[in-house]
């Protein structure tokens, strides 16, 4: 079944703000980071984040548990964030119990809407990796564990079930430009989405596996290493390659 193309509002998009050019760079900063909040609480999330987030060891963790959840718009019990994590948009993030956010690691909540980015009890992003919502919201189901080195991009929209296991490496692409003006560079031709991302409870994706946009994952299946998922796998699939293609079901 064909799926609906959406066409993206990208009001959002760093690269659309900055084109504006309306306002003074500090208040486009605090725009891009935190949003539009009272210069006081812009300079607290910059003072705490400015000398806990960098601070290592025991006393650096134990600082951002106790100071980094005056951000969020919900914070559940046994919190840990580790060395250099970047939060933007920290009002739109919601994050469940004993929530793990590695080093380095990037969350932007910023195009994410009423509906946010949700990470659910005992969720785990693994080190160096970005979480975006551009232009729709996230959520992550409980015990879900993102790889190292992975990109979560939304556009209109990522849903990972309960208990999803990804590799390092993996991209999850929500969204894609028009490109058939020949004249036009195309980031100025506009982005649209065939739908959000959705993957199902216990699935696996293997090292580097990339998932396009409008593609659902079923309950259970599995995607081989390296693999290119351009279109929908059923429950309890094992696919492989590029696209991926399924070789068999679980129960066959």
């Amino acid at each position: 079944m064909e799926k609906t193309i959406k066409e993206i509002d990208e009001s959002n998009i760093i690269r659309e703000k900055l084109k504006e050019g309306k306002k003074s760079p500090l208040s486009m900063y605090k725009e891009l980071t935190i949003g539009n909040v009272s210069f006081f609480r812009f300079l607290l999330y910059e003072i705490i984040t400015m000398i806990f987030g960098p601070m290592p060891g025991g006393i650096g963790y134990f600082l951002r548990k106790k100071f980094y959840p005056l951000f969020f718009k919900k914070v559940g019990g046994g919190l840990i964030i580790g060395r250099n994590v970047v939060i933007r948009h920290p009002d739109k993030i919601a994050l469940g119990d004993n929530v793990t956010i590695d080093d380095y690691c990037l969350i932007d909540g910023r195009g994410s809407g009423d509906d946010g980015v949700v990470l659910e009890d005992e969720v785990i992003i693994n080190r160096n990796t970005l979480v975006l919502a551009k232009a729709g919201y996230i959520k992550f189901g409980k015990r879900t564990s993102i790889g190292s080195n992975s990109v979560v991009v939304s556009m209109d929209g990522v849903d990972l079930g309960e208990a999803v296991l990804t590799a390092g490496g993996c991209y999850l692409s929500a969204g894609a430009y028009h490109f058939s003006d020949e004249e036009a560079a195309v980031m100025d031709q506009g982005a649209y989405s065939k739908g959000p991302i959705r993957i199902g409870t216990k699935a696996w994706l293997g090292t580097g596996v990339i998932v396009l946009d409008g593609v659902s994952i079923g309950a259970g299946a599995v995607i081989g290493a390296g693999g290119v998922v351009t279109k929908d796998i059923p429950d309890q699939a094992i696919a492989v390659g590029m696209p991926a293609k399924v070789l068999k079901l679980k129960t066959d």
